[in-house]
C-alpha cells in the first residue's frame, strides 16, 4: 500500500484534500497505538512491540517505515523511535479525542444502567 500524501489521491478519496491522506494513514491497522505508545518517551522496537500487544515485526517495519516517510515518527537520538515534530504536533490535536472517549464511555455506562433498569420485570 502506497504512503498517502496531501495533494494526492488517497484510499478511499480521490479529492487529494490533505485530511483524506492523514484519515487514509491513521486508518492503517497499529497506527494510532503506535502514536499513542511514543506519546511520553521513545522507544525500542522491541518496547514498541511488546507495547502493542506483540504485533508482528513485519507490520511493525511496515508502519514505522509509514510513519517514518510520513515525518511522524524519526529514530531517537537515544536509540529507537519517537515522535517528530509534526508527529508531536498531530498527538496533540488528537488529545481532545481522549476526553471525548472518556465522556462517551461514561454516556454509555448510564445508557446501560438505564437500559438494565427499564428491562427490570415488575414485583
Amino acid at each position: 500500500m502506497a504512503l498517502p500524501k496531501p495533494g494526492t489521491p488517497a484510499r478511499g478519496s480521490r479529492s487529494g484534500r490533505p485530511i483524506m491522506a492523514l484519515l487514509d494513514l491513521l486508518g492503517r491497522r497499529w497506527v494510532l497505538r503506535i502514536i499513542w505508545e511514543l506519546r511520553d518517551t521513545p522507544l525500542t522496537f522491541r518496547e514498541l512491540r511488546d507495547r502493542c500487544d506483540a504485533m508482528s515485526p513485519t507490520v511493525l517495519n511496515q508502519r514505522l517505515r509509514e510513519l517514518r516517510d510520513a515525518d511522524i515518527v524519526m529514530l531517537a537520538e537515544s536509540g529507537g523511535y519517537a515522535l517528530s515534530e509534526p508527529g508531536k504536533q498531530l498527538l496533540t490535536a488528537l488529545m481532545p479525542l481522549q476526553s471525548w472517549a472518556d465522556g462517551w464511555k461514561r454516556n454509555m455506562a448510564d445508557k446501560e444502567a438505564d437500559t438494565s433498569i427499564s428491562t427490570r420485570p415488575a414485583r
